[in-house]
């Protein structure tokens, strides 16, 4: 039985690292492609993750049959850590670093999804306030007094002044 769960979790926290890996790399690949404005590569990275999605879809759902199971063989299945301190001392050990390392790479993925979400907001102030300029000709109205309003004019777009 311990042989058998060792086997299964190892399989189990091998694909899941894969998946990890894959998603670090496609979150790297979004990062360049953001920075060099390239949508046709934007639009290829979004299959990537449509595919990475489905992977980490299934080891949801290995994980969850894994928790069900040990739970009905009477072991701790709060998580998959509880389950893997369960096991006899030598699988315990080999599989408590996997666990680790898991547990370091989704760190990780978290601080670069989060780079990725900065970055896009950082170009979605920019393009408003473009936006703003090219709407207001680069004047804006004064914010106290009652003197002559800015003149609002298309500049940017129609050269009329």
């Amino acid at each position: 039985m311990d042989t058998a769960w060792e086997a299964e979790l190892a399989r189990f926290l091998g694909e899941l690292t894969a998946v990890q890996d894959a998603t670090l790399e496609v979150l790297g690949q979004k990062r360049e492609r953001l920075i060099a404005g390239d949508a046709a590569g934007m639009a290829a990275v979004g299959r990537q993750e449509e595919a990475l999605i489905a992977r980490l879809q299934e080891c949801l759902k290995r994980r969850e049959e894994l928790l069900a199971r040990a739970a009905q063989e009477g072991l701790p299945a709060a998580s998959i850590d509880a389950v893997t301190r369960a096991l006899p001392r030598a699988p315990r050990t080999a599989l408590g670093d996997q666990v680790q390392l898991a547990r370091s790479k989704a760190r990780l993925l978290q601080h670069q999804s989060l780079a990725n979400w900065m970055l896009v907001q950082r170009t979605l102030l920019h393009l408003s306030q473009m936006l703003e300029i090219i709407a207001t000709g680069g004047r804006g109205k004064p914010t106290y007094g009652r003197g002559q309003p800015a003149a609002a004019s298309g500049v940017l777009v129609d050269r009329a002044a």
